[in-house]
């Protein structure tokens, strides 16, 4: 007659797993391996949204781009043309003053050009030096100008919206400091001599 196995103590503390509980917890098993697969079929569609949303951000981007240069290019063209005929028209000009007058109505239409895309022009001439908008190129010393003024302006500066884009090439008043004024000698002290007469009786 074979004995009867006695259970270990460990055997012994183990809870007894009801069949009811296994079923239980595949069941349970089986649902959060369905939501783990929902899960991952989501960040897989996430992920190629968001592939699609750069690959169309970048064309987007690219097709403004090219939008606003051609609206630019466009806005230029017809100061172009009338360069080209002012050219064209030099030669037979009665006069310098009219083609410089051609000129002059050519510069002021790529200014309104630029006025149009939010260009303006840097103020410099007559202005306090400002290391922001102007780039001083060297200094000059006009006793007549105020200290640190901008007296002449070799280039332009622009502006886009309120950026500086390019800052104004200038030459600026230094005034040279005075030197102090020398001090008069003091007339030699007179003696009493000085103050006697010569004539003796």
């Amino acid at each position: 007659m074979k004995k009867k196995k006695l259970d270990t103590p460990e055997e012994q503390k183990r809870p007894e797993v009801k069949k009811d509980e296994v079923e239980e917890l595949h069941s349970r098993i089986d649902d959060l391996q369905k939501e783990k697969d929902e899960v991952f079929a989501k960040l897989q569609r996430v992920s190629a949204d968001y592939d699609n949303l750069q690959k169309r951000t970048a064309k987007q981007i690219a097709e403004s781009i090219s939008y606003e240069k051609e609206k630019i290019i466009k806005t230029i063209l017809p100061a172009l043309d009338n360069f080209e005929h002012t050219l064209q028209r030099a030669h037979s000009a009665e006069n310098v003053d009219a083609l410089l007058k051609g000129i002059q109505i050519i510069y002021d239409q790529m200014l309104n050009i630029l006025k149009s895309h939010n260009v303006e022009q840097i103020k410099a001439l007559g202005e306090v030096f400002n290391p922001v908008l102007h780039e001083a190129i060297m200094q000059k010393t006009e006793p007549e100008q105020k200290e640190n003024t901008v007296i002449e302006e070799f280039q332009k500066g622009y502006k886009l919206n309120g950026r500086v884009i390019r800052p104004s090439k200038v030459i600026v008043n230094k005034l040279t400091q005075e030197q102090p004024a020398k001090q008069e000698a003091e007339p030699p002290e007179q003696t009493i001599d000085e103050f006697e007469t010569t004539d003796t009786e």
